[in-house]
C-alpha cells in the first residue's frame, strides 16, 4: 500500500468545492488562480475535479447532486483538517456536542473522512490520508493560506476545537475586536472571530478559506469581470495584509489575501 505523508495532526490540509455548475465553476477558478485541472470521472458525465498548481493537487471540486439543488443548498467550500485518527475523532466530537453528518468512511483509496457540524453550528470535514495527504502545496500564491472560523460563541467553538484537537487558543487584540488564533506546536494555524450583531442574521457559523494571491485589488477586478461579486471590498489590516470577500458566479463564497507578513 502507498501510503503518502500526511499533514500534520491539526492542520488543514485540504479544501473542496460543491458547485451548482461545475463547467461554469472551474472556468472560474482555473482563470482567476490560474490554475490546471484533472477531471477525474466518478459516475455517468459527473467528474471529481483535483485544481492543481504547476501539476500538483492543491483543491478540488465537484457539481452539486440535483436533490441538493433542488432542496436549495448553496455552492459552498469546504475546508479539511488532517487527523492522525478519523474514528477516534469521531468518537470524540459527538462526546463534545458536534453532528455528523457524513462518515467516517474511506474514500477509495485516497484516505478516511469524516464531515460534521460544531457545536456552534459550522461545517469542517475531518481527513486521514492514505494514498492522498492533500494539498501538496499549502501556503504558496494561489493556494489556501488562511482559515478562519466566524462564529456566534467563541468559547464554545474555542473549546470544542481545542478539546477535539489538541489546538492552543491566543487572543489577539484587533481593531475593535479580540481575535483569536489557532495554534499547533506553537505555529498559529487558524483564526476566529465572533459574530457580532452587524452581521446579517441569515449568515451562519462558518469556516472561510482564504487563498494567497500577489495582489489583491488586481483579483478582486479579475474577480468581478469573471462574474464574481465582491462582498467585503479589498481592505488592509494593518500588519496582515490586504484582503476581500468574494462570491463566485454560483454563490460560493471565499477570501483572498496578499499577505504582509511573510513571501508568499
Amino acid at each position: 500500500m502507498n501510503k503518502t505523508k500526511s499533514h500534520s495532526h491539526g492542520i488543514f490540509c485540504w479544501s473542496e468545492l460543491c458547485t451548482q455548475n461545475w463547467k461554469e465553476g472551474k472556468n472560474f477558478y482555473t482563470s482567476l488562480f490560474s490554475w490546471g485541472y484533472d477531471d477525474q470521472a466518478i459516475g455517468e458525465g459527473v467528474y471529481y475535479t483535483m485544481l492543481q498548481k504547476q501539476g500538483d493537487d492543491i483543491a478540488a471540486m465537484y457539481e452539486m447532486p440535483k436533490e441538493q439543488v433542488d432542496g436549495g443548498v448553496p455552492s459552498h467550500w469546504l475546508a479539511y483538517i488532517a487527523v492522525d485518527n478519523v474514528d477516534n475523532c469521531a468518537v470524540k466530537a459527538k462526546m463534545l456536542g458536534a453532528e455528523i453528518i457524513a462518515g467516517p468512511h474511506d474514500v477509495m483509496n485516497a484516505g478516511r473522512m469524516l464531515m460534521l457540524i460544531d457545536p456552534a453550528g459550522a461545517t469542517v470535514a475531518l481527513w486521514q490520508a492514505n494514498e492522498h495527504k492533500g494539498c501538496k502545496r499549502l501556503g504558496e500564491l494561489n493556494t489556501p493560506y488562511w482559515h478562519e472560523l466566524a462564529t456566534k460563541d467563541s468559547k464554545v467553538s474555542s473549546d470544542f476545537y481545542c478539546s477535539l484537537l489538541g489546538w492552543t487558543s491566543e487572543i489577539k487584540p484587533m481593531e475593535g475586536m479580540d481575535y483569536t488564533l489557532f495554534l499547533v506546536d506553537g505555529q498559529p494555524i487558524a483564526g476566529m472571530l465572533e459574530m457580532t450583531s452587524e452581521w446579517p442574521e441569515d449568515i451562519s457559523a462558518h469556516w472561510m478559506i482564504y487563498f494567497a494571491v500577489k495582489n489583491c485589488d488586481a483579483t478582486v477586478n479579475k474577480a468581478i469581470s469573471f462574474g464574481g461579486e465582491i462582498c467585503v471590498p479589498a481592505t488592509d489590516i494593518p500588519e496582515v495584509g490586504r484582503f476581500s470577500v468574494i462570491c463566485d458566479p454560483q454563490g460560493a463564497v471565499f477570501s483572498v489575501i496578499e499577505s504582509a507578513m511573510d513571501n508568499v
